[in-house]
């Protein structure tokens, strides 16, 4: 998740497949000419020591079958679930390669793809020791923290070296993970039982061979202290189950009605899609003060951090709900289903993200529908953070120049981990908008039906199938117009042009105008604002929907909306507000101000320069909400209800 403004990061809260910070993007190699599919001879054996939790260290051990002539060593550079190159090297350090025999090989790593190390195999050498390892980030500037003293996380991606000019599916893997004494440890990986792995005398956790592509895809969590709980009948075929790490061991107490919140999530997925596309099912939850917080999809699992108190201050973290569902659905959308365009035969491939649309903001939809009918959070709470998320869009000035079709390049473009003006630059609106955009998918085929059908009947179609063992399954553009007109005839081509290609002005809300509903204004901030801004833990004076401002500590200012009035006053980030009306500024002194609707006059600060300025503004706070609307059925309410 890059570093984006703090209301354009809380949108994105939901949606944390994005990681904390950017990346400045190397130089692509240019795509295989013939990738081979032929399974690599033998077996690459990776064994990762993570006992020394203290340094951050992880050491790496592989053993290689190799062919004699020149070998290419690589790590990932193109990730599922990151939408750009997300590959790092940086972290990689001490590599030693050497024959079975002893024999040390020089390896070169490519200057224009710095993911990859050049080796030549000697004639008569059929195997490979490779030796490395991986240095977590000790704080947040040097990097996404997933190592501390009670917790870690084993990202594959970032600990194997393997064969390029492969498809990730024809390398097949055997790792082994050797973790502190008494941690424990959960993940979508099994042994060759298919059960979990206990330690061997020396530490060692075995798991059964798989491909490449699916060992990256199957990230394990560990820790000191952990806790799991079952979300599925006993006796579930494919189970699904919450398994919770956290650094305090009273953060792992929930409550019998949390719990049952997290198993309607499952059981409200399944009347949703009808179909799991997994053998099993593990969401991973850590609980940590210092690990970073973070969201990422997978097939038979989810990776998700959030700091402390998800269930100890159940009412202060409504932004976290929505979490777990959000990665949940992407095990159909995203996982199962997945634009063609994002379905690369390996890592070193170039992914686009044309349909981030759907993969994301269908994701983000559903994920939203399903925190509410599963009880994670209520229609109220529901509805707050809608009206939140359509206002923000309805004053971004950015999409007056720059349409919802091309965010979806947002990943590759920004190469910077922050946005001065991102209410005109615009980033990853394809979540918030591209939700608003099913709402009014949803809404409309709900109106021409009469209420016989509604995106619930896409979701059935165009996510059904076989069950079971999970194989992606590629779809684009023509094939979800098709779905639609399939559930419900309409120009739908035409109808999502106009929406991916429209220049605004404002949001688009038809369909919370269908659903029953229109944007509002408050003078005070609803309760989902007021735990939001709880739990960011910083000292924010929010006042984006009217003076277009958002100010941190001590009056820093964090972000102006492009062409509101304090953007039209000449306000500009990092600028700091010394005093309102000539007092010093405090947080109250600017409500009161804005409450007394008269024209407010602000002493800035810009390094050893100070200068006033005058703000027209007199309309008072504003805080959105949504207001029903008299003589339009309920949909969005509908839309809520669980399915019984």
């Amino acid at each position: 998740m890059t570093l984006l403004s703090r209301r354009h990061a809380l949108l994105l809260a939901l949606s944390p497949a994005l990681p904390a910070q950017a990346q400045v993007h190397a130089q692509d190699p240019a795509p295989a000419a013939a990738l081979s599919s032929v399974p690599w001879p033998g077996r690459l054996e990776v064994a990762v020591d993570a006992t020394d939790v203290a340094r951050r260290v992880f050491n790496v051990s592989q053993r290689l079958s190799v062919t004699p002539g020149l070998l290419t060593l690589r790590l990932p550079r193109w990730l599922p679930g990151y939408h750009w190159p997300e590959g790092d090297a940086a972290r990689l350090a001490g590599l030693f390669v050497q024959t079975a025999a002893g024999q040390r090989l020089r390896w070169r790593r490519q200057p224009l793809d710095t993911l990859a190390f050049d080796v030549q195999v000697p004639e008569g050498v059929d195997e490979l020791q490779l030796q490395f390892q991986f240095l977590g980030a000790h704080s947040p500037e040097a990097g996404r923290v997933t190592i501390t003293p009670e917790l870690l996380a084993v990202h594959w991606e970032t600990l194997v070296l393997y064969p390029g000019g492969r498809a990730s599916d024809a390398i097949v893997c055997e790792p082994r993970v050797k973790l502190p004494e008494g941690w424990a440890v959960a993940g979508a990986l099994r042994d060759v039982t298919g059960g979990e792995p206990e330690p061997d005398a020396q530490g060692w956790r075995r798991y059964a061979p798989l491909t490449l592509e699916k060992l990256v895809d199957s990230p394990l969590f560990a820790g000191r202290h952990y806790k799991r709980f079952a979300l599925d009948r006993p006796g579930a075929a494919r189970p699904v189950a919450l398994h919770v790490f956290a650094e305090e061991p009273e953060e792992l107490a929930a409550t019998r009605e949390q719990v049952l919140a997290h198993a309607g999530l499952v059981q409200q997925a399944d009347k949703l899609f009808g179909v799991r596309h997994f053998d099993h099912y593990d969401f991973l939850l850590m609980i940590s003060r210092r690990y970073s917080t973070h969201g990422l999809e997978h097939h038979e699992s989810s990776e998700n951090s959030v700091g402390l108190g998800y269930f100890k201050d159940w009412d202060k973290h409504l932004s976290h709900r929505g979490l777990l569902p959000h990665e949940y659905v992407h095990s159909w959308c995203g996982k199962y289903r997945r634009p063609a365009d994002l379905l690369t035969a390996n890592f070193d491939l170039p992914m686009q993200d044309t349909l981030l649309w759907v993969y994301e903001g269908m994701t983000n939809y559903w994920g939203d529908v399903l925190t509410v009918r599963s009880g994670l959070a209520t229609p109220a709470q529901a509805r707050d953070r809608l009206a939140r998320e359509a206002a923000v869009l309805e004053a971004r000035r950015g999409r007056l120049w720059r349409d919802l079709q091309d965010t979806t390049n947002a990943p590759v473009v920004e190469v910077r981990p922050h946005l001065d003006w991102p209410s005109w630059q615009r980033s990853a609106d394809y979540y918030p908008e591209g939700s608003l955009l099913w709402l009014d998918a949803d809404t409309l085929i709900r109106e021409r039906s009469g209420g016989h059908r509604s995106l619930e009947d896409f979701a059935h179609r165009f996510f059904a199938g076989p069950g079971g063992l999970p194989r992606p399954k590629p779809y684009d553009f023509d094939e979800v117009v098709a779905t639609l007109q399939a559930v419900q005839p309409h120009g739908w081509a035409a109808w999502l042009r106009g929406h991916l290609d429209n220049h605004g002005p404002g949001a688009p809300l038809n369909g919370l105008l269908r659903g029953g509903w229109q944007l509002g204004w408050s003078d005070t901030p609803s309760d989902f604002e007021l735990a939001d801004d709880a739990e960011a833990g910083r000292e924010i004076t929010d006042h984006s929907f009217s003076l277009g401002l958002v100010l941190g500590k001590e009056g820093v200012i964090e972000e102006v909306l492009w062409d509101s009035p304090a953007f039209r006053a000449g306000l500009a980030p990092q600028l700091r507000v010394v005093a309102v009306n000539q007092l010093a500024y405090a947080p109250e002194r600017l409500l009161s101000a804005l409450k007394a609707r008269e024209p407010l006059t602000l002493l800035l600060r810009d390094g050893e320069r100070f200068r006033n300025v005058a703000i027209d503004y007199r309309d008072g706070p504003r805080y959105p909400r949504l207001e029903r609307l008299t003589g339009v059925p309920d949909r969005l309410g509908q839309i809520y209800t669980p399915r019984r």
